[in-house]
């Protein structure tokens, strides 16, 4: 596991831990590491889980499917982020998200029972990790919000202008990087591709945005009227 340990140590799971604390940790929740092919399956939805994953290496989408192959995107994990943990906490939860491996990954298994109870010897640093560990669930609830606040706009336009506008201010900046190709960004903000593309057309042709596959620059017109 210490080869894993400059992608752990900037993880906000693990923040304030030692490198040390790092690997004591791992041993009490009796980590083990996994690799995945591009497009393969970590965890599958009708599934249950003991274990949350904490990306190594690579990202994996977060993911909704109905039975007829529509795609949801609720989210995307780069080296450092965890999934599962409210499944892998909920004893018999049954998973209703999958997790795709979006490129060649690694991924790190910690086991959540043994992560809620105290270890033998009652070590600060496990308490520090449930501490981290009610940070990071708090944080993705806010990205769930944002979402919600998304799709929830009525139209194609609406609900792009909303993503962009606020990773703009997520990153303080009108010129900016998206996570998202985009077939993932349409999944993501559950709307049609064309008509999205149609969409970013107009955008661009009004001199609202500017777009390069995955960057974008904002326009904000001051009206002095």
């Amino acid at each position: 596991m210490k080869k894993y340990l400059p992608i752990l140590r900037n993880s906000p799971f693990f923040k304030g831990l030692s490198d040390n604390e790092i690997l004591s940790i791992l041993h009490c929740v009796n980590a083990s590491a996994i690799s995945r092919k591009k497009d393969s399956y970590i965890l599958s939805a009708g599934d249950s889980t003991e274990v949350m994953g904490l990306v190594a290496s690579g990202c994996v989408l977060i993911i909704q499917e109905d039975i007829w192959g529509h795609r949801n995107i609720l989210a995307k994990c780069h080296a450092g982020d965890f999934f599962g943990e409210p499944y892998a906490a909920s004893q018999g939860a049954v998973l209703n998200i999958s997790v795709v491996a979006e490129e060649d990954c690694e991924i790190i298994l910690l086991n959540v029972e043994r992560l809620l109870v105290s270890c033998q010897s009652a070590c600060v640093h496990h308490q520090k990790l449930i501490r981290n560990l009610v940070s990071v669930l708090a944080n993705k609830t806010l990205i769930l919000n944002d979402k919600i606040t998304h799709v929830g706009k009525r139209t194609t336009r609406d609900k792009l202008l909303s993503y962009l506008s606020s990773e703009s201010i997520r990153q303080s900046s009108l010129s900016f990087d998206i996570p998202f190709d985009r077939q993932q960004l349409a999944d993501y903000l559950c709307i049609d591709r064309a008509a999205m593309s149609a969409e970013l057309s107009k955008l661009q042709k009004e001199g609202l945005i500017k777009t390069n596959r995955k960057h974008f620059e904002l326009t904000v017109s001051i009206d002095t009227d």
